[in-house]
């Protein structure tokens, strides 16, 4: 695989693992602390929107394991 290209597959899996961790991390906080976040009265509303942009960047970035990956290998791991 040509450098520019794992390059910026590399840069494209970090974005996606990186939009995760945020909206995992929102979940969590919803989960742990739900008093202390007064903005979000309907709070299983809010979770399922922060689960649906988990989802979203899930499938991006197994979209890109699938058909740009080198045996479905992390391009993390390289």
């Amino acid at each position: 695989m040509s450098n520019l290209k794992n390059d910026i597959l590399k840069a494209s899996e970090l974005h996606f693992k990186s939009h995760i961790e945020k909206h995992k991390v929102n979940v969590k906080v919803l989960l742990d602390r739900p008093v202390g976040v007064a903005e979000h009265p309907d709070l299983l509303d809010t979770i399922e929107k922060e689960l649906d942009q988990i989802a979203h960047y899930h499938d991006k970035l197994e979209m890109i394991r699938l058909y740009f990956g080198d045996d479905e290998k992390s391009f993390l791991q390289e």
